[in-house]
This record gives C-alpha cells, structure tokens and sequence, in this order.
C-alpha cells in the first residue's frame, strides 16, 4: 500500500539531482555481488521523494526487485513490537520500573550464571524496562558464553514450532548471562517484550498488532506469514545460510561473511511463511514491504498518528526514544561492535553524538536494522524517514549506511 504522497524532493528543500546519486551507488553493491536486489524509500515532511528498486528479488527465477516485493524483516520487528508493549504502558497496564515476574512469574525463579559456572540469584529482578532496553540479562544463541551455548542447546531460535508462550518459558528456564542491569547486551529481551504483550492484553500477539496497528495504519502486507497467494512477492534469501539458531556462534557466523559465501538461502525452516498462528515473536518474525514499513516510520516522525488514526501518543515515542542507558554502559557493544555516539532506548538505538558516530545524522534520530539487511531510521529532526530492504543474511557490506549518507547530502534546506 502506498498512498503516502508523493511530491518533488525541491518541495521539501531536498535535491532530485542530488538523490540521483542514490541509484548507482546500490546498483554498484548489486553489480559486485553483495546483494541479489535493493528497495529503497525516502520521506520529508510527510511527502516520498524518493522510491527505487535495482536488482531481483528472485535472481535464479529472474524476478525483478519490484515495489511491493515482500521481505523477512528479522530484528526490525522489535521496534514494533517495543512500541506495541508501550501502547498498552499508555492504557496503565505496568510500569517500567515493575518486575517482569508480577506478569510472567517464571522469571522470579530464573538465576544468573556467575563467571566460575555457578548459579546465583538476581541481584535486583529484572524489570520490564530491561527486556526493552537489552540490560535484562537474557542472551541471543549466536553469542559467546556458556549461556548462550545452553540457548543453542534448547533450540530457542530456531524452533518455530513453539508457541511464543513455549518459547519465553524455554527462555525462563535458563539462567542469566549477567546481572539484571550490569550491562547492554543484545538479546532475546523482545521476544519477552513480545509475550508481555499478550499477558498484558488477552489476545495472541499477532491479533493485537492487527487490531490495533497494522489495520489502522494501512500497513496491508505486514504479519507473521505470508498468503500462498502472495509468495511469488516474497524475496528469495541470499547470502550465508541459515546459520542462526542451528549450533553456530557469531564468531562462526562472521568468518563464513568473510568469506565472501553468498549463496541463496532456504530460512523456511526458521522463519516459516505459513505458520502465522504460532510462529510469532518479538524479536523476529514479521514479514513487510518497504510502503508498510515506511508508513509505520512515518506515523512515529508524526508523533504517533497517521492519516488521522492515532496509535500512540507523542510523549510515549519521546520517552521511547531518549537515551535510557547510564553513562557507565556507553557505548553499548553490539556482537563486538562498540556503538559510538549512540544509545539505547525502548527497542531502538537512538543518536546522541553524530560526529563520534562517524556520519551525517541528527541528534534524537533513532532506527534498527533486520539481520537480513533491512535497516530504517528516524529523524525527527529533519522530519525524515527512510527504509532500506533486502535480503542478505548476515553480511558484512553496508549499502545502508551508504543510503543514509546519499540522503542526507540531498537536504538543501
């Protein structure tokens, strides 16, 4: 669905010659084999100045990248879901400050690792900010730790046969990497976000963002699977294969993307097309189209409505998107990657220091990115919103970077 409107880049004090360059730059990454096919869109002050698809979306059956090509956006749903589990912070449902045992008491009985293997309590419960924020002290199977060894060996990112409820109780059973709140670390705190959610409302995830996000904002593609009618849309998946959730580290998975492996991938298994009923998450699993994805980042640069359907309030995205992390845990290190000028807030990165980043950028945007290469973000600043979409897992090229820097050098005003 796309009926945002569009209008000439100079209308909104953006450059058309200078968005020109955005072309052949993502056609250079679809010449040089890092990725099959790219769709990009661009908007200010409301208004798409920009909308452009290069390579396949389907390079073996010699499908083109197409407007509506349908995408696995992986992590991206977590900015989704974080604002979801806010919604119902707006109707007085929980505090950030409440434990998360108040709601999943499973979580009251989980101990920590300590470094000699031993098992202790928490020293503080986790609280429901923390799964939000990444400090709760949960874990992701691709880390590196004995934790994470113990999530590969219950298979808790790679069985989408489980309910989200089997999942977070999986989750619950085993111990902590570190202390709630003694640092960032990147996790499976959405998924639990994710079943609060349902806790907190009575209906299946899937149900309540239906009901009460996608419907209202016209987000027609966006769910937990795909109609069989509307597969020939879907992207094929290139790259590494489906390493995650399958036994391997990050360290694992960084050497096979040094590599140069790319390879097309079958992710069926793990992140299934016809499963919507009980493959639901909170830190993946939703699949979208850039003009979905774009009208949610457009109703967040709005303040929180769209086309006159309100979601969220104004005050809910500013809390949202400040910085929640303490001094001492800057900058947060994401898989040995220290986010420089950056924090952390509900779900999503937010900017605190463009020039200590090391790019053009304002202060309070915010974004997240897929592990498939999808990446959007958010400047309320300049009243801009892109999305990037395509489907490499894992790689280690960043034509999203180079599209952020391409559209903001188009700003004229």
């Amino acid at each position: 669905m796309i009926d945002l409107t569009t209008s000439a880049p100079e209308s909104v004090g953006m450059s058309s010659e200078r968005l020109e360059r955005l072309e052949p730059a993502m056609q250079a990454f679809i010449d040089d084999g890092s990725v099959a096919g790219i769709s990009t869109m661009i908007s200010r002050r409301g208004q798409i100045v920009h909308a452009m698809q290069v390579g396949h979306r389907d390079t073996e059956a010699g499908l083109a990248m197409t407007p509506d090509t349908i995408f696995r956006i992986y992590s991206m749903t977590k900015p989704i879901v974080s604002t979801a589990l806010m919604m119902l912070h707006e109707e007085g449902r929980f505090q950030l400050t409440d434990p998360l045992s108040s709601y999943i008491p499973a979580f009251a009985e989980t101990k920590v690792m300590a470094d000699d293997g031993s098992l202790v309590d928490q020293a503080r419960p986790i609280e429901v900010r923390d799964v939000m924020m990444h400090t709760s002290g949960l874990t992701y199977d691709f880390m590196l730790s004995p934790v994470a060894e113990l999530y590969r060996e219950a298979r808790i990112m790679n069985d989408a046969t489980r309910s989200l409820e089997e999942c977070v109780d999986a989750i619950a059973a085993i111990p902590l990497a570190f202390q709630p709140g003694a640092m960032w670390h990147y996790s499976v705190g959405i998924d639990v976000a994710a079943r609060l959610v349902e806790v907190l409302c009575g209906q299946s995830l899937g149900q309540f963002l239906s009901e009460r996000m996608f419907d209202p904002l016209g987000m027609v593609d966006t769910g937990f699977g795909v109609a069989e009618s509307e597969l020939g849309r879907l992207s094929a998946m290139y790259g590494l294969p489906d390493l995650i959730g399958e036994g391997y580290s990050a360290a694992d998975l960084l050497t096979a993307a040094l590599g140069g492996y790319n390879e097309r991938a079958d992710v069926s298994a793990t992140y299934p097309t016809d499963a919507p009923e009980v493959f639901q998450r909170g830190g993946l699993g939703l699949f979208s189209t850039v003009s979905d994805y774009m009208r949610f980042g457009q109703m967040l640069v709005n303040g929180g409505e769209l086309d006159g359907e309100r979601v969220v309030g104004p005050k809910t995205l500013e809390l949202m998107h400040s910085n929640h992390l303490p001094e001492a845990l800057l900058p947060y290190d994401l898989i040995g990657q220290p986010a420089r000028g950056m924090g952390f807030g509900l779900g999503s990165r937010v900017m605190m220091n463009p020039a200590e980043f090391g790019g053009t950028g304002s202060v309070g945007e915010f974004g997240w990115a897929g592990a498939a290469k999808t990446y959007y973000w958010v400047d309320p600043a300049e009243e801009l919103v892109g999305v990037f979409m395509a489907q490499y897992m894992t790689g280690v090229r960043e034509p999203d970077r180079t599209m952020r820097s391409l559209t903001y050098q188009a700003i004229t005003d």
